[in-house]
């Protein structure tokens, strides 16, 4: 049996309006159909400032010329309206025949880094990366110029990498390249699960994020026929209308875990570890614990939330084993993932997940999280997911169980060309994260844990914050970066010869350290 929303990987996809209890969602029809979604702030911010002197007569050449819309002239103003800023490619525009500040004829225009983005975001997360994310959630598609979105610079891992773009590739038609990913290769008689892009989302719980933050991922999940994740924090009942393209997990805390939800998937993860704080588990603090919360997890609202580490019932892979025997019985068409951290023997965790049981093995490295991991944690304890990969791609081929097995991987994953390089290096998909709430507005200020939680109402449990950001708006932004990433997979492997994920995977000699030097 296979399951798929979508009869081709490039068509959209939809879901009929079906009827639901009045505590979840009302009826839905959700297509991956790339529609605007333009920033919900008013002056969103952007790299460039272009500024009009009061020398500027409101000519409206500016925006007669500009193909970006950055100048806006409405028919019967006699003004020109406020740059739009955020739009602008700055300095590549200047070696084009429509460059507005060289055609103002009364030099009423400048142009100028915009200094607030100066005070945004890191080596890992740059500016760049950060508006990027923002423009393809905006637009569905990836900056044209005026923006680096493939890499950041960091200086080490992704960003050192860079694909050996063959002179002359096998010619590889863009309609025919394969994204899609089967996820059971076992062959043990349970469904196949097939999903059209080689990414799913991250475990992010009710108490960490909103539920419109839940919802939306659910809802941009099943339009692009992929999965989302519950994290540990419940399954709510808004996201039973989702249910075909939901991932439940079972963590140490157990907070939330019932038969009934694990019925109702098709995937159930096991979370032994985190990435970002290995050997830590998880906190919960009391201000984000709310009733709504607390009711989820069934605790009681306003006291910090542990997940201890380990489970305490695992020490063997025969314990192991057990676990997963038990999701199998209670649901038989349900695929087991294994969620554990980078550790130095990572490769045997690997095996031993597998001769357990797993259909999946998510391998979860260091740098990613949310800003709710301590730096401390990120950056000195799990292995870089980059060197992981490959270590545990080898040791599974060495075994001879590679191709019996799905390679899923995640920690600090920020772009499409990561998911490639990702592939290239061994695995067969990816988990992301951070890249959705980036995609949601988040400026990378790290108060996700405290207080009230994100001020932009994505890492939030408090209802006026949650209310800043509409659900259908964020459904689209997710939608359409989706579409931005699977165009640049497109292009990759459209340049590299390569016609679909699957002959991608352990092409580590299409990898190359192009940026080394950058890195001394």
């Amino acid at each position: 049996m296979t399951f798929s929303l979508a009869s081709s990987p490039v068509q959209p996809a939809a879901v009929p309006a079906q009827s639901v209890s009045a505590d979840a969602e009302p009826d839905i029809v959700v297509s991956r159909q790339v529609r605007p979604a333009p920033d919900r702030y008013r002056n969103a911010l952007g790299k460039y400032k272009i500024n009009r002197s009061a020398d500027c007569v409101a000519c409206g050449e500016c925006a007669r010329l500009c193909p970006q819309g950055v100048h806006v002239k409405p028919d019967g103003y006699t003004f020109t309206l406020r740059p739009l800023d955020h739009l602008c490619i700055g300095p590549d525009c200047a070696k084009t025949d429509h460059f507005c500040v060289a055609k103002c004829k009364q030099k009423a225009l400048s142009l100028m880094r915009n200094p607030s983005v100066d005070a945004m975001g890191d080596p890992r997360w740059t500016a760049d990366l950060i508006l990027s994310t923002w423009h393809m959630a905006a637009t569905g598609h990836v900056p044209s110029a005026g923006l680096e979105y493939r890499h950041g610079e960091s200086g080490g891992g992704f960003d050192r990498m860079d694909f050996n773009f063959p002179a002359a590739p096998t010619k590889v038609d863009p309609a025919k390249v394969d994204t899609t990913l089967a996820l059971n290769r076992r062959n043990d008689g349970r469904p196949q699960v097939n999903i059209d892009l080689p990414v799913y989302g991250g475990g992010m719980s009710f108490g960490s994020v909103s539920i419109h933050t839940i919802v939306a991922k659910a809802r941009a999940a099943t339009a692009w026929n992929t999965f989302t994740c519950t994290g540990e924090g419940g399954y709510p009942d808004r996201l039973k209308p989702y249910d075909e393209h939901v991932i439940t997990q079972v963590a140490t805390g157990l907070f939330g875990v019932r038969e009934d939800t694990i019925q109702r998937v098709r995937i159930v993860e096991f979370k032994y570890a985190q990435g970002a704080k290995p050997g830590l588990g998880g906190h919960l603090l009391g201000d984000k614990n709310t009733p709504a919360v607390a009711r989820m997890r069934e605790a009681i609202a306003g006291n910090a939330l542990f997940s201890p580490f380990p489970f305490h019932s695992v020490y063997s892979v025969e314990d192991h084993k057990k676990h997963l025997d038990w999701i199998k019985e209670v649901n038989s068409r349900a695929l087991v993932s294994v969620k554990v951290s980078t550790p130095t023997d990572v490769d045997m965790v690997a095996v031993g997940s597998y001769y357990a049981g797993a259909h999946i093995i998510h391998l979860d490295g260091s740098y990613g999280g949310t800003g709710a991991a301590p730096d401390i944690a990120k950056k000195n304890i799990a292995m870089p997911i980059e060197y992981a990969i490959a270590k545990v791609h080898k040791f599974l081929v060495a075994e001879g169980i590679r191709d019996s097995v799905t390679l899923i991987v995640s920690g600090g994953l920020r772009t499409a060309d990561d998911v490639m390089k990702s592939v290239a290096l061994g695995a067969d998909g990816v988990v992301i994260g951070t890249a959705d709430m980036v995609a949601l507005g988040c400026v990378r200020c790290a108060l996700c844990e405290s207080g009230r939680g994100c001020p932009r109402g994505i890492a939030s449990t408090d209802p006026e914050l949650m209310m800043l950001m509409s659900l259908e708006w964020a459904t689209q932004r997710l939608i359409n970066m989706l579409n931005a990433w699977r165009e640049r997979m497109v292009e990759v492997m459209v340049r590299l010869g390569v016609p679909s994920v699957k002959d991608l995977r352990g092409r580590s000699d299409l990898l190359t350290y192009a940026r080394a030097e950058d890195a001394l």
